[in-house]
């Protein structure tokens, strides 16, 4: 159903009586009863402590949970002058339209600043609220992405898919572009609450990855600002990640078709500025199940093989049937490899014009022989070692995007036998 707002009329209402804010908070949120009051007390005593003479509200955008998060988060007391509404926004499930709601409601109170925060955090502090503001308030900065101290295999999916593919594509080196905690402008909000997007895939997912991309399409203001250790609901990359995988995937791909005009001329990276200073905290360890990776690739390969060898080049199926004979332990799945397959899969999804979802599920095995090979590689590393991994991968994305630009350029064809056998996966 399409909605012309995203938010409820008691919602409306209420946002009329507070009239005007300078700050808006917005904490989007689905069945987090357990960590949203740590959320809320963190962000208001932020406030309080940095920004006690501005005007505040926070609000709590729920898709409908099932649990007692907006009755915790309505029993929570703020800091005095500060308001909160605690809200089920209207619209498709998602985050997307959870920040739609948020947008509309910065539009509506004429914020000089709107920060979003995850729902699911344990490490949040009251100083998050001054990274991300700070540079809103005071530097003229639209745009702030968060940078995280990530244990080694927490962010799988940003370490080898999407901040290589999005630096190499736009020139901007931010490095976590899905961290899922930012802070805007109100000219940047009143941009993304503008787009026509909200009835599209973008509101059930990918929005961190939109609103990054479209930050640095359209030229905002942006920065980056550190937050020390994240610490939230991680999950393992071979059991909980394949759906987000191609769901990011599938985003970033679209986002290429609407912006090449923009990326196919970009030559090089250059830095972000970041502000505020490194902890040094240690993130928690995540273990990763590197015999079940190997063996959902291995699965992969025995189902999609030679799908994999119609859609890929001679010398990267190749690549994928030398890895699929090789045990865990010893399991690699060279960058060059994955650079290859990630361009070639960017271009067959720009090509076909059906069964596009179905070539990201067959994909999906090819993320966990990469992130098998990656463990494998950064066993005894540190993370900061395994950083330096991340970031030599990222120069190996932008010295190979000619192949990408010739790849996708390729002239459309039907590739009507695969279509045929895909309809059989």
């Amino acid at each position: 159903m399409n909605y012309g707002t995203s938010l409820r009329p008691y919602t409306a209402k209420r946002l009329e009586e507070i009239e005007r804010a300078d700050i808006l908070v917005g904490i989007p949120c689905y069945n987090n009863e357990t960590t949203i009051t740590h959320v809320i007390q963190m962000v208001s005593h932020g406030l309080n402590r940095y920004y006690k003479s501005l005007r505040s509200v926070i609000i709590v955008s729920d898709g409908g949970s099932t649990d007692d998060t907006r009755e915790t988060a309505k029993d929570f007391q703020l800091k005095p002058w500060q308001e909160k509404i605690v809200s089920i926004y209207r619209g498709n499930s998602g985050k997307g339209t959870a920040l739609r709601a948020i947008f509309e409601a910065a539009q509506r109170l004429s914020v000089k600043a709107c920060m979003v925060v995850d729902s699911d955090l344990r490490s949040i502090s009251s100083k998050w609220v001054k990274s991300l503001i700070e540079p809103v308030l005071e530097r003229s900065y639209d745009f702030v992405a968060p940078v995280y101290n990530r244990y080694k295999y927490d962010g799988t999916i940003t370490n080898n898919v999407v901040y290589n593919l999005n630096r190499a594509l736009y020139g901007r080196r931010i490095r976590q572009p899905i961290g899922g905690d930012f802070a805007f402008s109100q000219g940047c909000a009143k941009y993304f609450m503008s787009q026509d997007i909200w009835d599209t895939a973008v509101a059930r997912y990918g929005i961190d990855i939109w609103m990054t991309t479209n930050a640095v399409v359209n030229n905002f203001r942006i920065c980056q600002s550190n937050l020390g250790v994240k610490i939230h609901d991680a999950k393992d990359p071979g059991t909980h990640l394949a759906p987000m995988f191609r769901e990011v995937l599938w985003t970033m791909f679209t986002l290429m078709e609407q912006n090449e005009y923009f990326w196919k001329s970009v030559k090089t990276s250059e830095e972000v500025n970041v502000f505020g200073v490194e902890n040094g905290a240690v993130p928690e360890p995540i273990s990763v199940d590197v015999d079940a990776l190997v063996r959902q690739f291995k699965v992969g390969f025995e189902h999609f093989g030679m799908l994999w060898k119609s859609i890929f080049l001679p010398g990267s199926y190749q690549m994928i049937k030398d890895a699929a004979k090789m045990n865990a332990k010893e399991f690699v799945f060279e960058t060059d490899t994955w650079v290859s397959i990630l361009y070639e899969l960017a271009s067959t999804f720009h090509r076909w014009r059906q069964h596009r979802y179905k070539l990201l599920e067959l994909a999906t095995p090819l993320y966990y022989g990469r992130v098998a090979s990656f463990v494998n590689k950064t066993l005894d590393m540190t993370s900061e070692e395994a950083e330096i991994i991340v970031e030599q991968q990222a120069v190996a994305f932008e010295e190979n995007k000619e192949f990408l630009i010739q790849m996708w350029e390729r002239p459309f064809k039907d590739d009507l036998d695969i279509h045929h056998k895909l309809k059989s996966v």
